[in-house]
């Protein structure tokens, strides 16, 4: 099973809205029964709650469910559970990196570093900046080349080409 974790501040905007349009797009593909995703926050003032309602109510307008997402706590076994770490921007990077166990090899990328066309290589907060629909825009651009990215790097292009001919 390919395990992959987003992560940001709060798990409560970014990470589940990367967890659940990833989630989408990889049943879309017909990957389910082969990659798992999560998602985090590297603070833990919002450990149970649901998406914000700016992501509800997004990801609502755009037919994604996000009905099973709970904000919880990034943790240090998140490194050996875990063979992709997405941040959503620099600081959450840090801050996971500071989790780390010293034995770790695993390295974390920040989502938009999977778009070279994309500048700016931090996702917005849209706790702070109020702009949901930029948030959701660089996380779908972010979340389809990671996903390709995870095709090629584990060779499932057979597997993608036979759910789409199915």
């Amino acid at each position: 099973m390919i395990r992959v974790l987003f992560v940001c501040l709060g798990n409560i905007c970014r990470s589940p809205m990367a967890e659940a349009v990833f989630r989408e797009l990889v049943k879309n593909k017909g990957l389910a029964h082969l990659i798992e995703i999560d998602s985090a926050g590297t603070g833990k003032w919002h450990i149970g709650e649901a998406p914000h309602r700016g992501t509800q109510r997004l990801l609502r307008e755009k037919g994604i469910d996000y009905s099973t997402i709970k904000a919880r706590e990034f943790q240090e076994k998140d490194f050996s559970d875990f063979q992709y770490l997405v941040a959503m921007d620099q600081k959450n990077v840090q801050d996971m990196k500071r989790k780390s166990p010293k034995s770790t090899s695993l390295s974390i990328t920040r989502l938009l570093d999977e778009c070279p066309h994309i500048q700016e290589k931090d996702v917005p907060d849209p706790w702070y900046t109020g702009d949901f629909e930029e948030t959701y825009r660089l996380v779908k651009a972010g979340t389809e080349a990671l996903l390709d990215r995870i095709i090629k790097e584990n060779h499932l292009e057979e597997e993608v080409l036979a759910n789409e001919t199915d």
